[in-house]
């Protein structure tokens, strides 16, 4: 039997939003052990990129994670996530999330370069295991124009992020 988002459970719907708050800090923070709960022993991430493996088991997901948040460190940046999910399918004790992402890069204060952006679609698998708690068993995800992330629509018991609002900067198509 599929739910939709609708009829989910209310606090089954209010434990997976809570993922896209998760990650919303853990980019805010630079901190990977903010999602290290999120995601199920034995997870899988799906990567954008062609050249890149699938990433198979949390600590290797999180490792990404940390590799990742060290480069922004490095560059003395900052980034921020939001997340509009767009449907949920829940059947028994398994959910899939659909939506659109949007990255934002601050550069150095000291670089005077201007904030950057990029967006994308995503699509993630979540399981209730015994302990009866939600875990991203599989992540996927790859690029999109952000028009998309700003043209989605609130949809009811679902994660709507924080409504960025488009960036006023003139940009070059690539």
């Amino acid at each position: 039997m599929q739910l939709s988002s609708a009829s989910a459970n209310s606090d089954d719907n209010a434990a997976l939003n809570q993922f896209y708050t998760q990650f919303a800090q853990a980019f805010e923070t630079l901190d990977a052990q903010k999602v290290k709960s999120i995601y199920a022993e034995d997870a899988c991430y799906i990567p954008e990129n062609q050249s890149k493996a699938i990433t198979m088991g949390r600590d290797n997901i999180i490792e990404l994670y940390n590799k990742f948040f060290g480069k922004i460190k490095h560059k003395e940046a900052r980034i921020e996530v939001d997340f509009r999910v767009l449907d949920r399918q829940v059947e028994a004790n398994n959910a899939t999330d659909i939506g659109y992402y949007l990255i934002r890069f601050h550069p150095p204060l000291d670089a005077e370069e201007p904030v950057s952006e990029f967006a994308g679609k995503f699509v993630t698998v979540s399981k209730k295991k015994k302990d009866g708690k939600w875990y991203l068993t599989v992540d996927t995800n790859n690029r999109s124009e952000p028009s998309f992330y700003y043209d989605a629509k609130p949809t009811p018991n679902l994660y709507y992020g924080h409504q960025f609002t488009p960036l006023t900067t003139a940009k070059n198509d690539d």
